[in-house]
């Protein structure tokens, strides 16, 4: 069985690398990396993630629009977006609840615990255990 693969957009360097390695070493996930919204709504159409963990707050679109543009495509809006964001306040919550995205996690999150977060969210089965 191959490792289900999930495709993070942020544009921050250090939030992608911790995120890469918690999904990598702890759940045994396949990631892919994109630093924008156009260059992770083209990669999310060509590799077909299993998944995205998507950024809220991107320069050059920001994460509900970028969602939209998802959900638009034919190609891309059956995959389960989880929004990444450190916004929490009670009306920033409803407004990502009513957009139709699987799940918030909120930054700043824990390097130990989002590979089990984001397990429990989509209900899938670990692939690695995680000892580390």
């Amino acid at each position: 069985m191959s490792a289900k693969r999930v495709l993070i957009i942020d544009d921050e360097d250090d939030i992608r690398e911790i995120a890469q390695a918690s999904l990598e070493l702890m759940a045994g996930l396949e990631v892919l990396v994109a630093c924008s919204s156009q260059e992770g709504l083209l990669k999310a159409v060509a590799e077909q993630p299993d998944a995205i963990l998507l950024d809220v707050m991107l320069p050059d679109m920001d994460g509900a629009s970028t969602f939209q543009q998802l959900q638009a495509n034919p190609k891309t809006r059956h995959i389960p977006v989880i929004l990444l964001t450190a916004r929490v306040q009670p009306s920033d919550q409803s407004r990502f609840a009513a957009l139709g995205v699987t799940a918030v996690i909120t930054k700043p999150f824990k390097p130990a615990k989002l590979a089990t977060q984001l397990l429990d969210l989509l209900h899938w089965e670990q692939t690695r255990s995680s000892s580390l």
